[in-house]
């Protein structure tokens, strides 16, 4: 949600908290029972107690009314103000008064924080995001950025969901056709939205899941061909455990001798391939090796590229294919014209971006670029200093002369990049190069030669638009709450209180299952599991100083902006955001001052 939304809320919230309601009574009330009271009706000594999730801080012949107090305090001070009241004389409880049971009082506190978030959440304030919005993970100054590099597919060029049918087909005939699986594989059409980017293979057991940014499985998320894989099956599976250990997971590059982790857009028919596959086999109760399989498809999606198969259908038809070209020209023109040096460095061959620039950009395309780079073999051109620069004729053809500097106009192959910073001088925080694939376009370069990244996401924008929806803003913020409310009265250890706290984490589970099939019913967000980040996510934040949905979300900003990462608070700080926000006024202490911090 935006800045002036959350103050907005924080506002609600803290005007919440200070309700006050008169007692004629003169008794005092322990502040953790001042809201549960007040939320089911209920009275002492005749009085309507205030409505409020604050502490209550009424003295002996006068009332001062509500009070918000900061989470770590409330509770403290009503109890000790009930023992205390207790020991004194003249100060103690009417005997008169009633005694509200825990199951009550657990529900009561429960309807009123429902009350709460349902008016802090008015219809229309959850459409706030923009998906052309760029985030930052570091901070970063465009005035001091000179030399903009970009990869060409999924960077420079979009693609329609329609390629991933086609490399899915083809990859399957492959399989049938050269490794000889049984035709029945060929009743599996490409299944859309199935798979996510980011998920792992387990290799071995054949299992297509979700990791966190911890190495633990999110359970409900495995899936053994098409099929979810229970959640016990999965724990006897890793020994009792959803953890992964690190010798076992995906490497650097993501691949580990156990694990693969599919990181780039190209991975989605391969991972639906194989859960295809995967179940032909389970279904018809063949034996098969996973190992085995694991391998053939992915030589039969390497084959695809490696054919053309996949640069002849682009090329044949670029309108259905290539997305948004006209907003590739408009941010070339403009890095352009404000007098910035361009290059590019692509895996993909120069007649298939040549063909695809041309048809976003004109015939002059490479009048763009400084320096151009095709058949790059990256991620081995960002760690391997073997091979040179070999230089392209216009046909296409191989030269033989040896590369003394990158010249504009010229086309050149391979390469590597201790070379490539030699003869360019592009060093520094003043190149900043934008990629899809976390490990193959910006691992090496943020890590090791200290170039500024950004991370283009296509996902962004689909999830963006799950993110403002009224039920997805609704549930989280629900969600939030009700795990609020769990860690803070879970102290209440009779059975009836045990059982009303067992509800509730049937309904958080239940809740948690809403906001993931809200994304993708099979995997949920690329970007979340239950509540921590993904691997992805982890990944994303260490590997890119930005990150957006395409590069057309820059004609959003002028090159003398400068990114500024949103403090998020760490679990020892003060709770400022709205995820904390929503778990009410107990938790939440100076709201008010606060109403101005996004």
């Amino acid at each position: 949600m935006s800045c002036q939304k959350i103050g907005t809320l924080g506002r609600a919230l803290c005007r919440k908290g200070r309700r006050t309601a008169t007692l004629s009574a003169p008794s005092n009330i322990p502040a953790f029972a001042c809201a549960s009271l007040a939320s089911s009706g209920l009275s002492l000594n005749g009085q309507k107690v205030c409505k409020s999730t604050a502490s209550c801080d009424t003295e002996v012949n006068g009332s001062t009314g509500c009070q918000t107090a900061p989470a770590s305090h409330a509770h403290q001070a009503g109890k000790k103000r009930g023992e205390d009241l207790l020991s004194r004389s003249g100060r103690a409880f009417s005997s008169t008064a009633p005694k509200v049971d825990s199951k009550t009082y657990l529900w009561a506190r429960y309807n009123e924080m429902k009350r709460l978030v349902h008016d802090i959440i008015p219809p229309g304030v959850c459409n706030q995001l923009n998906p052309a919005t760029i985030y930052a993970n570091n901070e970063v100054h465009l005035d001091k950025v000179d030399i903009y590099g970009f990869d060409y597919d999924y960077t420079l060029a979009l693609y329609s969901n329609a390629l991933d049918a086609m490399i899915y087909n083809k990859a399957r005939d492959f399989l049938i056709e050269h490794y000889k699986y049984p035709q029945g594989i060929n009743k599996y059409d490409y299944i859309p939205n199935f798979a996510a980017r980011g998920l792992h293979y387990d290799i071995q057991k054949g299992l297509l899941m979700k990791i966190d940014a911890f190495h633990y499985i999110e359970l409900g998320t495995v899936y053994r061909g098409l099929k979810p894989v229970p959640d016990e099956e999965v724990m006897q599976l890793y020994g009792g455990t959803n953890h992964v250990p690190l010798q076992q997971a995906s490497g650097f590059y993501g691949k580990g001798p156990k694990m693969k982790q599919y990181m780039d857009v190209f991975s989605i028919p391969e991972m639906t391939l194989l859960a295809a596959a995967n179940d032909f086999f389970i279904s018809n109760d063949i034996e098969y090796d996973p190992v085995h399989l694991y391998r053939d498809v992915s030589e039969a999606i390497g084959m695809v590229h490696i054919k053309g198969f996949m640069y002849k259908w682009i090329m044949q038809d670029l309108e259905k294919y290539i997305l948004r070209g006209d907003e590739t020209y408009a941010v070339l023109h403009s890095l352009v014209n404000q007098g910035k040096k361009l290059f590019l460095i692509t895996n993909s061959p120069f007649s298939f971006v040549d063909k695809g620039m041309t048809y976003m950009v004109g015939k002059d395309w490479r009048d763009f670029f400084d320096v151009v780079i095709v058949q790059a073999d990256k991620p081995h051109f960002f760690n391997d200093c073997v091979k040179p620069f070999r230089r392209l004729d216009s046909n296409g053809d191989l030269q033989w002369d040896k590369i003394n500097s990158l010249e504009k106009g010229q086309i050149y192959k391979q390469g590597n990049i201790v070379d490539f910073l030699k003869l360019t001088g592009w060093q520094g925080t003043k190149v900043l190069y934008f990629g899809d694939h976390l490990y193959s376009d910006l691992a090496d370069l943020m890590l090791c030669h200290g170039w500024r990244t950004g991370a283009i996401v296509p996902e962004l924008e689909v999830e963006t638009r799950v993110v403002n929806t009224e039920k997805y803003a609704q549930s989280l913020t629900w969600l939030q709450a009700l795990t609020g409310l769990l860690e803070r009265l879970q102290k209440h250890k009779d059975p009836e209180s045990k059982k009303v706290l067992q509800d509730w984490l049937k309904e958080r589970e239940e809740l948690r299952a809403v906001t993931k099939n809200l994304f993708n019913p099979q995997f949920g967000s690329i970007f979340r599991t239950c509540h921590n980040p993904t691997y992805f996510s982890r990944r994303l934040c260490r590997f890119s100083d930005l990150y957006m949905a395409s590069i057309s979300c820059l004609l959003n900003y002028d090159l003398s902006y400068t990114f500024y990462p949103r403090r998020t608070p760490l679990q020892h700080e003060a709770p400022l955001w709205m995820d904390q926000l929503c778990t009410g006024c107990m938790k939440t202490p100076f709201l008010e001052e606060m109403a101005h911090i996004r």
